[in-house]
């Protein structure tokens, strides 16, 4: 079973689902599996990235690994808006995938948005 854990407490994960504003929003979570357990996170997270992808609003998503010895793993994925994340989440069939993980898996999930910095990136 996975376990969440908030990033920022001043802005729960939950939260930042509610927002109203449109447009496209990345969810970037960071895991940390269990010693060992690299290669049963890796089968639970394709599964439930599939889920993701047969969403609405899904756009995007790609998979970082620490270097080293590291146990974290980054996913970065971007959606169309935060609801259509947030219903893809709720959904039963995802919900079931939590589960799976191995246990002692733990997550870090944020939502955020591009910031344009002139000269530097763009929005």
């Amino acid at each position: 079973m996975i376990e969440i854990r908030e990033i920022d407490p001043s802005a729960s994960f939950m939260t930042q689902l509610q927002e109203v504003d449109s447009g496209p929003v990345t969810v970037i979570n960071t895991f940390i599996f269990p010693e060992g357990e690299y290669e049963a996170f890796l089968d639970v997270w394709q599964k439930d990235s599939f889920v993701m992808m047969a969403s609405p609003g899904f756009i995007s998503a790609q998979l970082h690994r620490g270097l080293g010895d590291s146990r974290t793993v980054t996913n970065v994925a971007t959606w169309e808006s935060a609801a259509q994340l947030g219903a893809a989440l709720a959904s039963d069939e995802f919900q079931e995938l939590l589960a799976l993980y191995p246990e002692g898996t733990v997550v870090y999930p944020a939502l955020e948005r591009k910031v344009a910095i002139p000269g530097v990136c763009e929005a």
